[in-house]
């Protein structure tokens, strides 16, 4: 035997679940190599021996070509003393400090094949997987991965799939999640009552489910990460009933489609939202409908695009393929609730709604959701980032030195744990407007953290005091707590996704977030980093009538910008829009904005996006968050490009936007009959240009080039596409939100890297700057550098 040396090799990331010790075990024997590789609570561990050419390539393999869906963090490689192994094998796992777990993986080609092989032994079962494939994070109870710590547990294999498991040829080597009919989960059927099955055999079961949906009936489905609330897509009857027994007037729905074909045949589908269709995240793709696409109007109501999704589970393949026909397909909850994950959860809330039950026996670990992306600026864009992607680690550019805890905030909640140099954000959680969704965080926080074994003392939340994300965190164990403005969280996740730790200035336009002055902001120009932050311009402040009830009817919002604007005098305007109002309110409205009463000042521009909606009559009532704007950007025609003018003021405080002046022009070009779509073109030119424009006096200031585009607002694209082409043209370098969305979804990882900041006083040699701290245990991050 010739020269021989030994390396152990320790893994970080995501390495669990992705296939990683087969991948080792088989380019180890290869090459002749001898010794071992284990998963442990961190990642994986490797203890090999030979000869030193073929460690070197085996090493440098690990790093260079590791399985597709492995996401390796810190490769530690040293050397040690010879231990004389004999050959190489996959060893028992060890317990240790916390890990990642790995995000859900749809259906692989291979396990497809087999699904509708009649040949096959796992011809038609609904649970088939392999080591490239199936649940992972929905099925996880702790790291290391292994089947004994999974819902897997409660299926021992049988002598068939025992062969595959053991044997390095195989396909399903150490596949931890491997099931066949004969020893796997299976499904049942039941009624209204979710418990009384109403056939004898899984195969039945599916049967009889398509049958359901054919007849227009609508199905409750247990899925991967939670249930389902399915219906035919093509059924106008079946849609308005979901709709009407989910309290869920106009929320576009999702629709399943058996293929890329038949995606094709509803939307347009460009290359890049084909590629997303087809990935190993499975997310619902927002597209462009195709004009009289074979779907009921009461899908997505107004909308001019679908979210579609193909099948990413062998359950969900079978019914699309036996169902031949798009499947309405959303979270199964009712409005403001989580989606169910068990089956008592299920039988309660679902109650109602469901006229029959298509269940199974694998237990859900944690609820995760569907994820929604789209193509923006011509890359993907997250409306929600979960299955498939989460819990998956953001590279931050500073360590964090202890871990954090954030919590996120009120609506679109997703929390993030931040330690070492990465991010771990959430599965979405919701909207936190009940105990329920409140439950479902502190349950979503506390199995996270025992995953990933830390136990954060620096806990960080939204400033607004009445948040429930604020409240956890609030009684949640903590040395320091941490709390931090909601723009400035936004200006900051959008910088730390890019690896950005430099001030940037962010544009953050959303809807609504507690600034430090107790207003409401939401048109913020903020020049920001980790360390601290100075708003240099914003959207003057106009009332916000009646609070949150000016955010449910755009009516007032816009009532209130032309009060603004015209004072008194806008009762005489002789537009259509004073006769929108509902007899009787314009006095109530008038009293309220004259005298401030339960009118607090805003500077969000998503409710001057609200007001234009409703004064151009496009959108006058607001039956979930954002429709305004969404129907505003619609009704756009993008090949106008006249633009409205902001008139721009500097003052002690930074320049103010007036929307006066815009609001003013939209009411001269209503007098002259101007249409709907150039006057809505026109509004989104004049933000386009008033981006610029701060951008360009900033730059003059300061030197500042990065700009991020934040905040729910840039979800919209005309707006997006828009001001990244003028100001890239201009010599900006532009961030978008790309590993999480541009609303509050994205939060969580702002307030961490915020936290982590000022808990550590520094980054990158630059002190945190002074900023009404109170002294610890509990800190509050108000505003200034």
């Amino acid at each position: 035997m010739g020269h021989v040396e030994r390396r152990i090799i320790a893994i970080d990331g995501v390495v669990q679940g992705v296939g990683f010790r087969p991948f080792v075990f088989r380019e180890a024997t290869a090459r002749g190599l001898r010794g071992e590789v284990r998963n442990d609570g961190a990642g994986v561990r490797i203890d090999v021996e030979g000869d030193p050419a073929a460690l070197a390539t085996f090493v440098d393999l690990l790093s260079s070509s590791p399985p597709s869906l492995a996401r390796c963090g810190a490769i530690d490689v040293t050397s040690a003393a010879l231990a004389g192994h004999d050959a190489f094998v996959v060893a028992v796992s060890a317990a240790a400090r916390g890990g990642v777990a790995a995000p859900d993986v749809a259906t692989c080609e291979a396990c497809r094949r087999e699904l509708f092989d009649p040949a096959d032994r796992r011809y038609r079962y609904p649970f088939l997987s392999c080591t490239q494939c199936g649940p992972r994070l929905t099925v996880l109870d702790t790291l290391p991965w292994d089947r004994e710590r999974t819902a897997m547990a409660a299926f021992p294999m049988c002598a068939a799939c025992r062969a595959e498991y053991d044997d390095p040829a195989d396909r399903r080597f150490h596949a931890q999640t491997t099931a066949c009919p004969a020893c796997g989960p299976r499904v049942a059927l039941c009624g209204p009552d979710g418990t009384t099955r109403v056939v004898a055999t899984p195969e039945a079961a599916l049967t009889e489910a398509v049958a359901l949906l054919r007849e227009g009936r609508i199905l409750a489905i247990k899925g991967l990460g939670g249930f389902h609330l399915a219906c035919d897509a093509t059924n106008d009857g079946a849609v308005r009933r979901l709709r009407e027994r989910k309290h869920r007037e106009a929320k576009p729905l999702a629709v399943m489609v058996a293929d890329l074909a038949a995606a094709g045949r509803l939307c347009e589908v460009d290359p890049a939202a084909a590629r997303l269709l087809e990935s190993a995240e499975a997310p619902i793709v927002l597209l462009p409908s195709r004009p009289g696409a074979a779907v009921s109007a009461a899908v997505a109501p107004g909308r001019p695009d679908l979210g579609l999704m193909l099948p990413y589970t062998p359950l969900h393949h079978l019914l699309c393929r036996d169902a031949d026909g798009p499947l309405v397909m959303t979270s199964g909850n009712r409005s403001d609730e989580p989606m169910a994950a068990s089956d008592d959860e299920a039988r309660v809330c679902l109650a109602g709604i469901a006229d029959a039950f298509l269940v199974h026996d694998r237990r859900i670990a944690t609820r995760c959701d569907d994820s929604v992306v789209r193509v923006l600026a011509g890359a993907p864009s997250f409306v929600r980032r979960s299955r498939g992607w989460a819990p998956g680690p953001i590279r931050l550019a500073f360590p964090v030195a202890e871990p954090v805890l954030a919590t996120g905030g009120h609506l679109k909640n997703t929390f993030c744990i931040a330690r070492g140099d990465a991010a771990y954000v959430s599965h979405h959680i919701g909207d936190l407007e009940g105990v329920d969704a409140f439950l479902a965080l502190r349950e979503g926080i506390d199995r996270h953290t025992r995953l990933l074994g830390v136990a954060p003392d620096i806990v960080a939340y939204d400033l607004h005091p009445d948040y429930l994300s604020t409240k956890l965190a609030l009684e949640l164990p903590a040395a320091q707590r941490i709390a931090v403005q909601h723009h400035y969280a936004h200006v900051v996740a959008c910088a730390a996704e890019h690896g950005v730790a430099d001030p940037v200035l962010g544009v953050a336009f959303d809807g609504t977030g507690l600034g430090t002055d107790g207003a409401v902001w939401g048109g913020e120009f903020l020049v920001a980093d980790a360390v601290g932050f100075e708003r240099v311009a914003h959207l003057d402040y106009v009332p916000l009538p009646g609070g949150e009830a000016a955010i449910r009817h755009p009516l007032r919002m816009a009532a209130s910008y032309l009060f603004a604007a015209f004072g008194e005098d806008m009762a005489s305007l002789d537009i259509a829009f004073v006769d929108r109002l509902p007899p009787g309110e314009w006095p109530v409205l008038r009293s309220m904005l004259r005298r401030g009463v339960q009118s607090p000042p805003t500077s969000s521009v998503g409710r001057l996006f609200d007001a234009v909606s409703a004064l151009l009559g496009v959108q006058t009532r607001a039956r979930y968050e954002g429709e305004a704007a969404m129907a505003l950007e619609a009704a756009a025609d993008p090949a106008i490009e006249r633009a409205y003018a902001f008139e721009v003021r500097e003052t002690a405080d930074g320049w103010i936007a007036e929307p006066a002046s815009v609001l003013r022009a939209i009411v001269a070009d209503m007098v002259a009959d101007r249409a709907v779509p150039d006057m809505a073109a026109a509004f989104h030119n004049a933000l386009r240009d008033l981006i610029v424009d701060v951008a360009v006096r900033v730059r003059r200031r300061n030197g500042i080039r990065r700009v991020a585009l934040t905040g729910g607002v840039f979800q919209n694209r005309l707006l997006v596409e828009r001001v990244a082409a003028a100001l890239s043209s201009r010599g900006f370098e532009v961030l978008l939100h790309r590993q999480v969305p541009c609303n509050d979804g994205g939060l969580a990882l702002g307030q961490a890297c915020i936290a982590a900041a000022v808990a550590g006083g520094s980054v990158g040699g630059r002190a945190v700057r002074s900023r009404a701290v109170r002294a610890a245990p509990t800190a509050v991050v108000t505003g200034h550098r």
